[in-house]
């Protein structure tokens, strides 16, 4: 079974310097039917006006990775972590038994655009740690590029959950295959261009919950399409 989540029905939250779509209930949006995805809990998209961003704030128990579709985020964290994080490159931050850190849009002049991502953890109260990798082109280019794992197997980042997390760039007309395991449930994020799965037209921003799938198969409908492939545990 294939269930879209279509970019326009998403949760909004904008604030000036911050306009965020919310895939799952975040903040002061809540959907009882729409509260996460296996252990996926969160998919914000972000755009940050030019030199603003998050204040310093705290988060405990959650796998949290960022990916940077455009522009340039800079980081700094209650570890001792400071970056400038960059499209193609994947962070993860896991909060454990607590963390604080903080997010601004890195340039004066361009806006930075990007994923927030949170997966829960499979245990509470890990000791706090930070990871980051830079995937490009050529490493995803026409495939699936697994960027995080439980076991941070192919140079991934290590993601504290039974989870799989691929990144695939495709021009048009590119097509992939996916095989799906019988207790593993499947989450199709579109970050840019278009897709077509299984035959449904999917767009940047769409989502799509799969469930009960032996396989499925993904078509770039245009030039410069992007995905990310979250494999869960069910």
């Amino acid at each position: 079974m294939i269930t879209i989540r279509h970019r326009d029905e998403r949760g909004i939250a904008n604030f000036g310097w911050l306009d965020s779509r919310h895939t799952f209930s975040f903040g002061n949006y809540y959907d009882p039917q729409q509260m996460g995805f296996a252990s996926l809990r969160v998919i914000n998209e972000d755009k940050i006006t030019p030199s603003k961003g998050f204040g310093t704030h705290g988060h405990r128990d959650m796998e949290i990775i960022t990916y940077v579709l455009s522009g340039e985020l800079e980081h700094r964290d209650s570890m001792g972590n400071g970056s400038i994080i960059r499209p193609g490159d994947v962070q993860r931050m896991s909060a454990g038994t607590g963390v604080r850190h903080s997010e601004f849009n890195a340039s004066d002049t361009n806006l930075v655009h990007l994923l927030q991502i949170w997966i829960m953890p499979e245990q509470n109260g890990i000791k706090p740690s930070y990871e980051e990798k830079h995937f490009d082109q050529a490493q995803r280019q026409g495939k699936l590029r697994l960027v995080g794992s439980r076991d941070g197997r192919d140079n991934s980042v290590t993601i504290h959950q039974d989870a799989n997390l691929y990144l695939a760039s495709l021009n048009q007309g590119d097509r992939l295959t996916y095989q799906i395991d019988n207790n593993r449930a499947v989450w199709l994020q579109v970050t840019q261009g278009e897709v077509k799965l299984n035959e449904q037209l999917l767009q940047a921003g769409d989502g799509a919950a799969i469930i009960n799938e032996a396989e499925i198969a993904i078509a770039a409908s245009s030039s410069d399409s992007e995905i990310l492939l979250f494999d869960l545990a069910k």
